[in-house]
């Protein structure tokens, strides 16, 4: 098992070397709703320490989306992405301390929109 999780650092690794800014965001939301799916069958099983470190994961990606925003370029969309992450990592802390679901599926629900708009980018508007 160890080398499964060694190669798939690896290629994570290789993917995120090579991958342009709007890949790279792309990756990270991916990433997030991996964990926050993760989450939501953890708080259904109980499993306090599993759900504990994929929300955990979720706000740290978060975290991450928040340091790529540029204010001074990206004005008000800038302003009220932070605003949405902040609003998100919230609720995610709340879905950790009482295991509510209905909080986990609201972030989901939400991030799962901008990661749609992200997605729906058009190649040639990606620089």
């Amino acid at each position: 098992m160890m080398g499964v999780t060694q190669y798939r650092q690896v290629d994570a690794a290789a993917m995120v070397e090579d991958a342009s800014p709007h890949r790279l965001i792309q990756l990270m939301f991916e990433g997030l709703m991996a964990r926050l799916s993760a989450a939501r069958g953890q708080i259904m099983r109980r499993d306090i320490p599993a759900r504990a470190k994929s929300i955990g994961s979720a706000v740290a990606i978060l975290g991450g989306l928040q340091q790529c925003l540029d204010e001074e370029k990206g004005g008000d969309l800038s302003r009220n992405l932070r605003d949405l992450y902040e609003y998100a990592q919230q609720r995610l802390y709340r879905a950790n301390v009482d295991n509510d679901v209905g909080a986990l599926d609201e972030v989901v629900d939400l991030l799962g929109r901008i990661k749609s708009a992200w997605d729906e980018i058009k190649p040639e508007a990606r620089s």
